[in-house]
């Protein structure tokens, strides 16, 4: 998962998807507002399927507040100073250099000695002697080697906000064995999208190795990596909005990537953050797939540009609702810096992380020696855990381990799971029941639960209203003591001077 992520918002004209209650990804307006992440994103509140309360607008890439803070109404009116001010916060958010000026920069670097080549591990930065008076105070690594220059994803932090951008990088395990499938297939050309340690070794061998003819272009949002390559080999870019930041230069620098020149084939391969929007995600990869399609020949309307879409198994059924063509292979895809996900590990512990892909699956060649074997029914390489399900018809295992057929609900189960009677459904054993007979607790009725009451608005407005109630039977008692109260004192303080004067 790279910086948008080398994994852990077709324009959209109405929701992709509006599930029982939350957040429903409205999509990109032509003239939505913008954050130092590209235009924003808009989003609806909706319960049961249906809108609830304003339309607003909301940052691309950071899901949490604490990382973007921008927000706006749909029909709000937003003042002339209150604009003037943002674009001034967007201003002072962009980086110190250009991408340009990081090209020239890293020039000047690879000039240097040895002796005085030096990185501020603070700022991230490669430095040039006369800066190194102003980070004396920051921690930095000396002597970069070559070989450092070359792999950047090694010698940068990486980013591990699971939400924004979830710098989990492949192993090298996962990175050789997609370059060679990638060679295998004959592809020559790749469109990294947030997979920078892919990138880098394919830069790598394309520099040490004369015959290597396999080129590729990276697209991240983290800009860190623009002071390693350039404007030809990177691109910053923000995956969930289809924004690139260089304007149309880089977008013309993509597009001219993906041209197929001398027949050389190109193929995406993205590693989104896992807590990304599913819905942003897709659109903007069918962006890139038209203009991919707006490069091709004639005669090739009904292709898709071939891709690599490496996402946890258990988004499947999402990213199949926005491209049906798309199959899941049994390939484990491991990470170095992710402490669950690695390869060699068994049962829940293995790695949930699978390759989708629009790709013919007999064609997707798993290594027999990592126990992968070829279902000659289904005609694709499966894990040696994922039995042939004859009632099934197919291999039907999405975790590695061996699962078991349930008559009743008619379908393949994880072998944890027994089937529940009240639910009519195969879940964990000790579950809470969704359908009991008592049935919902605040109207009686069978069949969903107290949380999705249609009668659950009305109750609470009855509760508020006996509350309101209560609170001002309160607070008349409560008045009526303070001038009970009162009353005794000021009969008291009577009786005192009266009291007083009979003495005198």
């Amino acid at each position: 998962m790279a910086a948008s992520g080398e994994s852990d918002p077709e324009g959209l004209c109405g929701p992709e998807r509006a599930g029982a209650g939350g957040l429903a990804l409205l999509g990109l307006a032509p003239s939505a507002p913008s954050c130092p992440h590209g235009p924003a994103l808009l989003f609806v509140k909706t319960s049961q399927g249906r809108e609830e309360g304003r339309r607003f607008y909301a940052c691309s890439a950071c899901r949490d507040r604490k990382d973007c803070n921008f927000f706006q109404w749909e029909d709000e009116k937003v003042s002339e100073t209150r604009l003037a001010a943002r674009e001034e916060y967007n201003r002072n958010h962009r980086p110190s250099f250009t991408h340009r000026q990081n090209v020239e920069r890293y020039k000047n670097f690879v000039l240097l000695p040895l002796s005085k080549r030096r990185f501020c591990q603070e700022c991230q930065q490669l430095l040039l002697p006369a800066e190194w008076e102003k980070h004396s105070n920051h921690q930095f690594l000396c002597d970069i080697s070559t070989v450092q220059l070359k792999s950047p994803s090694q010698l940068l932090y990486p980013l591990e906000n699971k939400k924004t951008n979830a710098q989990y990088l492949f192993a090298g395990r996962s990175c050789q064995f997609l370059l060679d499938l990638i060679i295998d297939l004959g592809f020559r050309r790749v469109l990294s999208v947030g997979t920078p340690r892919l990138h880098e070794m394919i830069q790598s061998k394309a520099s040490q190795e004369e015959d290597f003819k396999v080129r590729s272009l990276l697209l991240d949002i983290d800009f860190r990596y623009s002071q390693f390559y350039t404007e030809d080999e990177f691109c910053h870019y923000n995956m969930f909005n289809h924004y690139f930041f260089g304007g149309k230069a880089a977008r013309e620098t993509c597009r001219k990537f993906l041209y197929q020149d001398n027949g050389e084939r190109v193929i995406m391969v993205t590693d989104p953050p896992f807590g990304g929007l599913v819905e942003a995600l897709a659109s903007s990869f069918k962006k890139l797939m038209a203009m991919w399609k707006e490069t091709e020949k004639e005669g090739q309307d009904n292709q898709e540009m071939p891709m690599f879409w490496i996402f946890p198994y258990f988004f499947e059924s999402r990213i199949l609702e926005f491209f049906p063509s798309f199959t899941m292979m049994d390939y484990q895809v491991d990470y170095d810096n992710h402490a669950l996900y690695k390869h060699g590990k068994t049962g829940r512990r293995q790695s949930p992380v699978r390759i989708f892909t629009n790709l013919t699956p007999s064609m997707i060649v798993l290594p027999v020696e990592e126990g992968y074997r070829f279902c000659t029914i289904c005609q694709r390489y499966v894990s040696s855990g994922n039995q042939h399900c004859e009632i099934c018809n197919s291999c039907t295992s999405k975790d590695g381990r061996q699962w078991k057929h349930c008559v009743l609900c008619n379908k393949c189960v994880k072998p944890s799971w027994f089937h529940c009677n009240n639910c009519n459904c195969c879940t964990l054993s000790n579950h809470t029941c969704e359908k009991t007979d008592a049935g919902c607790f605040v109207c009686g009725t069978a069949g969903h639960k107290r949380s999705t009451c249609p009668s659950l608005s009305c109750t609470r407005a009855a509760c508020q209203a006996d509350k309101k109630q209560r609170q001002k039977t309160l607070k008349r008692i409560k008045m009526g003591i303070c001038k009970r109260s009162l009353m005794k004192h000021a009969i008291f303080f009577r009786k005192k001077v009266k009291n007083k004067k009979k003495k005198q």
